[in-house]
Formats: C-alpha cells, structure tokens, sequence
C-alpha cells in the first residue's frame, strides 16, 4: 500500500481484517509511493510523501500495538482512546509482518529503524542490491527494543523480473521485447528520475537486455534461473523472493514460466532448506 495516500488506522483496521479473512496469512507491505500524479488526484502533496510516511507509519506501529492511538502531528490528528479500540485484531501476533518498500538510504534507515522487514525493487543489479541490503542489516543494530517483535524482523524481500524458458536462447526470444517495453513504458509514466536516483545507473543501459540478464535479471534455463537465484541470495542474503512478469509475454508464455519455476527452480532451494 501507498501509504502516504492512507489514513493509518484505516491500514491496521484492513490488515486485521485480511489476517482474519486469509486464516493467519497476511503480510502487510507499505511504501511512499513514486508516482506524482496518483498524489495529485488525491490532492496530496507529492514532495512531502516521505515525511507523511514517517509520521503515519508510527502511528500504524502504535495502533498495531497498542490497539489504540491519540496523535496529533503535521499530517495526522487522530484519537481512538478510552472506550474505543482499533478492530479486529489480526491473528497473527504480536501483529501481521510489516515490510517498508525502500531504495533510497533514508527509506532503508527508516525501515530499520522501526523493525520492518525491506522489500526491494526489481530494477537495481544484484551489486548495488547487496550495498542496500548490508545497509539494511548494520542500520538494525539501532532498531529499538520496542520495535523488534515485527514477524518480519530483519527479513529482506526481494521483487525480480523471473522468466524461465527451455533454454536461455528461448527465454531471450520469447521474453525480450515485452520486457524493455515495459521498462519503457514504466520510466515514461513520471517515474524515470525517481528510479535512476534509486538504482544510480544510466539509463539507457537498463533497456539492453543481454546487460540486464547478466546483472539484473533472474532470465534463462532453469540451471541459469537457480544459479542466478544462488548468486544473488548469497550476495544479499534476501529470505523471500517476489516474481515480477510484465504483462507482455503473452498468457501461454507467462504460465509456461511459471509452471518451469515451480517444477525445475523451486525444488532446488527446497533441498538446500532441508539441508
């Protein structure tokens, strides 16, 4: 969820509700968001998102919590105190895991801060995924005892454009094209410079795929996809994993991928759980 474009107890109240709803299977993410016109039509100041993030995401700690907040800050004013509570409460406890998407230093530091689990976004290469997250793990040490009880706690989820072929030459003919027009597409809607401040690359060389498959991607044959998958968990050491497919492969193609991932790719780290 955007949180910035939310009011923070509606959050916990939906996430309870979700828990309740998914018997105990409900993960909460949240981030600032970085799409200016989505702020624009809610009347919502696009340059401030960070700072109504930070104020609003400790009042959905609170909440979460304690079960009831009085709060009066810049953007928030909000009392739901004596008689009256925060409901339902989710099954999981001490609460649902919580995750804050991030990329930029401030956002990884404020994620850590609070005891959230980082999600991270598909486009960095795995070498500046690995600075990011080594932040991630030495900001922790100042996490406060408070906060620390998170499900989520020190967890990193990590989202990859995933596409598995027969062979790596397949997976190239079949998957290429829809995906740099995707990446075109996405840096066109008014996110470019938002992205390149996070991922610090030019820009022109994220469209060459053949560069992105040896940097970024989790694309080829199973063995490649597992070995990718190795590389990248043993440099950044992510404990979950988010399949990004654009909607351009087509629907054959794309199931055909998924259906490769779950047979060939995921027993793979299946074994090395066991072991």
């Amino acid at each position: 969820m955007t949180l910035p474009l939310y009011n923070p107890i509606r959050v916990v109240e939906n996430a309870g509700f979700a828990d309740i709803l998914s018997n105990g299977r409900f993960i909460l993410g949240l981030g600032s968001g970085y799409r200016p016109y989505e702020f624009e039509g809610m009347g919502i100041p696009f340059d401030e998102r960070r700072d109504i993030q930070e104020e609003a995401l400790e009042i959905v700690l609170s909440a979460l919590h304690s079960r009831q907040v009085k709060h009066e800050g810049k953007y928030f004013n909000l009392d739901v105190s004596g008689d009256y509570e925060i409901f339902p409460a989710s099954i999981q406890t001490p609460h649902v895991p919580l995750y804050l998407a991030a990329g930029t230093d401030r956002s990884i530091g404020v994620a850590a801060h609070h005891g959230c689990g980082l999600m991270l976004s598909t486009l960095p290469a795995f070498d500046k995924v690995a600075i990011q997250t080594e932040f991630y793990r030495t900001a922790l040490n100042d996490t406060p005892e408070k906060w620390r009880g998170n499900p989520a706690y020190g967890q990193i989820d990590q989202a990859r454009w995933v596409y598995v072929a027969e062979s790596d030459a397949k997976a190239k003919e079949e998957s290429a094209a829809g995906l740099v027009h995707h990446i075109k597409n996405f840096m066109a809607k008014n996110a470019a410079g938002y992205l390149g401040s996070v991922s610090e690359k030019d820009q022109g060389a994220e469209l060459d795929y053949d560069e992105l498959a040896q940097t970024t991607l989790l694309h080829g044959s199973p063995d490649t996809v597992i070995r990718r998958l190795q590389e990248l968990q043993e440099m950044t050491g992510i404990t979950s994993l988010v399949l990004h497919y654009p909607p351009y492969y087509g629907i054959d193609n794309t199931l055909k991928s998924l259906r490769l991932f779950a047979e060939e790719v995921i027993p793979a780290f299946r074994i090395e759980a066991a072991a």
